[in-house]
């Protein structure tokens, strides 16, 4: 009798779960996922696949396919946000968690879709307060670096040698 009870609970849960999250009953393959993620970076990044990444790929590629499915599969290509506020937000997180490397890559990203100098800018100096000027200060020379390859390489182009 016991064993009965339990058993309808479960399936009284299941069903509840799957009504209120019907994309867990129809989820998609990693495969359709990662490719999903694929299109998010080729969009971000004129085309060209983030070299990073792929060298992520030969050495920890559940790694690469986790970021490729999930992040970008899945986090990246939900609605509500469009790429331009994305990036911004991406680069503020990054620049206050003092994560230069990835902000760079980020900023690269969001100059490709056509953020503005200034505008990057204006996101490194709100950083100053939730993060404090040490992390905007490594930020605003990290994002001056990137400035200068572009400017050096004419201008658009991939986010390639960076992180």
């Amino acid at each position: 009798m016991l064993d009965r009870i339990q058993s309808q609970f479960a399936a009284a849960g299941t069903a509840v779960i799957f009504s209120l999250s019907p994309e867990i009953a129809f989820a998609q393959s990693l495969e359709e996922r990662r490719e999903r993620g694929a299109a998010v970076i080729r969009n971000l990044n004129n085309g060209v696949a983030q070299p990073n990444l792929e060298r992520m790929r030969q050495e920890f590629p559940f790694l690469a396919d986790a970021t490729e499915a999930y992040a970008l599969g899945d986090v990246w290509s939900r609605p509500g946000l469009d790429n331009r506020t994305r990036q911004l937000a991406a680069v503020a997180a990054f620049a206050a968690m003092g994560l230069t490397d990835l902000m760079k890559v980020h900023a690269g990203y969001a100059l490709n879709i056509g953020v503005s100098e200034d505008e990057l800018k204006e996101v490194i100096y709100m950083v100053t307060v939730p993060a404090g000027f040490p992390r905007a200060i490594a930020a605003s020379q990290s994002l001056s670096q990137l400035f200068a390859e572009r400017a050096d390489g004419g201008g658009e182009k991939p986010a390639e040698a960076r992180p």
